[in-house]
């Protein structure tokens, strides 16, 4: 059974399919106007579908007949998001009659062979095109009526949509990657086009079993290879490098930085990667950011030594790496060379013992003694009237390790005592190399 479906939204242009991403996602992402054609590039969020799980993705309008570039772009992305995608929304407007638009989508989705529900968005009552019976023209059946912007209909489409994935052999179930047990260290290799994430990969494999160019952008998709190192089973994830939005091109590119991320979501560790010869980039810290919210393990690997192997300029990008990840002193830095495949097999060594890091449990007796000794140390700083205190303390989950603090009200515990309580954390029981997931709860709240 597979884990999660990628479903599609697509349809013509000013037809509602931001409002109905942002209801079903339940929070304002895309951008809503009444402006035909405002969502230009695709949107990606997990959304829950009853017992099932989903990455929701949101396209720009589908436009036939003479198109601009931008338009092109914009269709081009749709496409790719509609070969990609396991069950299609195809919205159209219930207010209407179907246009030449819709049926030249239709003509695309049914060559595209697969599940598809159609979607009879703004069906507002009185407005709406009577009875959406001119939609059955499109060849997919009756429509599901809603009103995505006053939340009608929403509850159907997501029980149809569970029936679908049923059918589909998704695994039911939140799925949470992370918590998941499997014996192998899950290690996913990210940065910017032609850092030498493809030749890392070849040098840790011992053969060229990846695709290696100097032309950036020759990776496409995320490869996933298998590798045993000293009895431990790995898998070597490689993705397509990641450039700023701006710089992205159109086509296939686009949807590399979807499974990128989604790779980086399935790892244990991710390995950022950056050259030796260049300075640490915005891209690079951008990328370093969405490592820090899915909570991995994180390896800075530094390629490409052999073009500059002097001990000065080590420590001087040792310096900038420190200055610019100042966040992350707990993050390793590693200098490497996949060309002459000097010091590789660190990268192993090294993201097997961060897994070992995000695996450790702490039993709860010890942490509370741990805890009542550093608040004695440094007493807990508040931002309110009421006195913040901590009660006690408790391990919730490994890969990554979490944390829940129930604290009197954990609203007014200031920014820099969480701080400090993570620093010594780490301080007393390692951590090395991962994030901790760190939650403060209210003792009257579920959540804080």
């Amino acid at each position: 059974m597979k884990d999660k479906a990628l479903i599609a939204i697509v349809g013509r242009p000013n037809v509602g399919k931001s409002t109905l991403f942002n209801r079903l996602i339940r929070k304002r992402l895309a951008v809503i106007s009444s402006i035909a054609g405002t969502t230009r590039d695709r949107i990606f969020e997990n959304v829950d579908l009853g017992n099932y799980q989903a990455t929701l993705v949101d396209t720009g309008g589908l436009i036939y007949g003479k198109k601009e570039n931008i338009e092109a772009d914009t269709q081009s992305q749709a496409e790719i998001a509609i070969e990609e995608a396991d069950l299609i929304y195809f919205v159209v407007d219930a207010g209407a009659e179907p246009l030449e638009d819709d049926f030249a989508a239709a003509k695309i989705l049914r060559r595209s062979k697969k599940p598809v529900i159609l979607i009879g968005n703004k069906y507002d009552g009185q407005d709406a095109y009577d009875g959406l019976s001119g939609f059955y023209k499109l060849g997919f059946g009756a429509p599901t009526p809603v009103s995505a912007i006053h939340n009608r209909g929403i509850d159907e489409l997501r029980e149809a949509s569970e029936k679908v994935l049923k059918k589909l052999k998704f695994k039911p179930g939140e799925i949470d990657i992370s918590h998941e047990e499997h014996e192998d260290v899950r290690i996913c290799f990210v940065g910017k086009p032609n850092v030498g994430k493809s030749s890392l990969v070849n040098a840790l494999l011992g053969e060229e079993r990846v695709i290696v160019s100097e032309i950036p952008g020759t990776t496409r998709d995320a490869t996933y290879t298998h590798l045993t190192h000293n009895d431990k089973k790995f898998t070597l994830i490689d993705t397509a490098g990641l450039r700023r939005r701006g710089k992205i091109e159109r086509g296939i590119e686009k949807f590399s930085s979807l499974r990128c991320f989604s790779a980086i979501e399935q790892s244990d560790v991710a390995i950022l990667v950056v050259d030796f010869k260049d300075p640490i980039s915005k891209q690079d810290m951008h990328v370093m950011q969405y490592i820090m919210e899915e909570n991995k393990g994180i390896i800075i690997v530094a390629n490409k030594i052999d073009l500059r192997e002097e001990e000065d300029e080590k420590n001087e990008f040792a310096s900038e790496v420190k200055d610019k990840f100042s966040f992350l002193p707990w993050a390793p830095l590693i200098f490497v060379s996949a060309k002459n495949k000097k010091n590789v097999t660190k990268i192993l060594e090294t993201a097997q013992h961060i897994m070992a890091e995000r695996q450790k449990r702490i039993p709860t007796a010890e942490l509370n003694n741990f805890i009542n000794k550093i608040i004695l140390k440094h007493v807990p700083s508040g931002t309110k009237r009421i006195k913040p205190k901590i009660l006690y303390i408790t391990q919730s989950g490994i890969n990554p390790p979490e944390f829940v603090f129930f604290v009197n009200q954990a609203s007014s515990l200031h920014f820099s005592y969480k701080r400090y309580l993570e620093n010594e954390l780490r301080q007393h029981y390692g951590f090395d190399g991962t994030c901790l997931k760190i939650v403060y709860r209210s003792r009257t709240e579920k959540k804080a």
